[in-house]
């Protein structure tokens, strides 16, 4: 029997292979390494050639396709201003009614599902503010009316 012979369906089996463990350990790295075997077997379908060379245009397609996805892909941006996991700063800029007033500078807001410490003048309930800053579980607002 010789082994030195790829068919097509090979680089198939080796493919889908690829692909199922990108899905068991994901990081887009086998994924390529996948489509690329699966190129280079639709590719031998088509003209055989040497397995050597076929060996080295599925190295290229995966290096190929591997790069050009790392240098195309989107890039979430970083930035400092993100308020993930800092939710009292998703709410800087926003505007409220009291439900309870503000004494001494110190009050409560019900936003959303959540009871908030606010800090500010003095306001009676009704009245509208806006949040200035977050600090904490406490957020400063300003009286608007």
């Amino acid at each position: 029997m010789d082994f030195t012979h790829v068919l097509y369906w090979h680089w198939w089996i080796a493919g889908f292979a690829l692909l199922a463990l990108e899905a068991l350990a994901p990081g887009a790295v086998f994924l390529w390494m996948g489509i690329s075997a699966l190129v280079v077997g639709a590719i031998v379908g088509l003209i055989d050639f040497r397995w050597e060379w076929q060996v080295m245009l599925f190295a290229l397609l995966s290096l190929l396709s591997f790069f050009a996805f790392k240098h195309f892909r989107r890039e979430p941006l970083a930035s400092e201003e993100s308020t993930l996991n800092r939710r009292g700063h998703s709410y800087v800029g926003r505007t409220f009614t009291l439900s309870a007033p503000i004494v001494n500078g110190i009050g409560k807001l019900s936003v959303d599902d959540s009871q908030w410490r606010i800090s500010g003048a003095d306001a009676p309930a009704g009245c509208t503010v806006r949040v200035t800053r977050a600090d904490g579980v406490t957020l400063h607002v300003e009286r608007l009316n």
